[in-house]
């Protein structure tokens, strides 16, 4: 199975996810607030349809060679979500289900060479095409939980936090304003990764989940800690290298202060993916 086949399935499962919540949503539903700030639940649903035909766009460019925006504009971006936000919600969910089928059918028309092709998208960097649908995975199990309608960031599947955990790590590198972030067995407490030589400051220390709904600003950091941080265990931060280590850190004191903001999230996709697609994403052994 390729990362291709990978993403496909999860993607199908967290689309059927979330045309199930959204089916329960009635026209009042659609019109109250989500958790974005600023935006209704239509606004939400109106602009997950509209990335799927965005990312349909860069499909076609890796296919067919010729250059296609994933927006015309920033503005027609916004135009677009603003016109679908006050639908009915039978024709939110319609419009939320063509897409998503438009979108698996361009995944579908790709030749196997096409997926080397890059592709921008409205930010850099440039990346592969074949990181389009797990780009595209991002935005589906997000706003999902942002819709605040019984589907939060503490459902998202443990696949899903793995890998965006990973690629989270590799595009911040040391633009987090923490020294280093330690990942710990949400049973056992017992350490699964450490990033170090980050920014400075402490360490933050969580299960993944907690970290990855913090760095993706989805929670205030509720159940992270701060600790000093592991001094022996050093590197070179530029390349966002992930290292192991099975000390246990525990009994370490708190570290003075309060957790900082991250950086915004997220970045279209982490620098220097692979040209060819990998049997799976991250690669084996992280």
């Amino acid at each position: 199975m390729s990362v291709i086949d990978e993403i496909a399935r999860e993607l199908a499962e967290a689309t059927e996810r979330l045309l199930a919540t959204a089916a329960r949503l009635t026209d009042e539903d659609l019109r109250a607030p989500s958790l974005l700030p600023g935006w209704t639940r239509g606004h939400v649903l109106a602009h997950v349809a509209r990335n799927a035909d965005s990312y349909v766009n860069l499909l076609d460019w890796a296919r067919t060679g010729v250059r296609t925006p994933q927006y015309a504009s920033a503005r027609a971006r916004e135009a677009g979500i603003e016109a679908g936000a006050g639908r009915p919600a039978r024709e939110q969910l319609a419009d939320l289900r063509d897409s998503a089928e438009r979108f698996a059918a361009a995944v579908g028309r790709m030749p196997a060479e096409a997926w080397t092709a890059p592709v921008s998208g409205m930010n850099p960097p440039e990346h592969p095409a074949w990181y389009v649908p797990i780009r595209r995975l991002r935005e589906v199990e997000v706003h999902h939980a942002d819709l605040g309608a019984g589907y939060g960031w503490a459902d998202w599947p443990e696949t899903y936090v793995r890998r965006e955990l990973y690629d989270t790590m590799l595009w911040l590198g040391d633009e987090i304003p923490v020294g280093e972030v330690v990942a710990r067995d949400p049973g056992t407490g017992e350490v699964l990764r450490i990033w170090t030589g980050l920014g400075d400051g402490p360490a933050v220390e969580g299960t993944p989940r907690e970290l990855l709904a913090w760095l993706a600003g989805r929670t205030d950091g509720a159940g992270l800690r701060l600790a000093a941080p592991h001094g022996h265990i050093r590197h070179d931060a530029s390349d966002a290298r992930i290292r192991h280590d099975t000390a246990d850190a525990r009994d370490r004191d708190d570290a003075a202060g309060r957790l900082p903001s991250p950086p915004p999230w997220p970045k279209p996709s982490p620098a220097g993916l692979p040209a060819e697609p990998p049997s799976s994403w991250p690669p084996a052994g992280n």
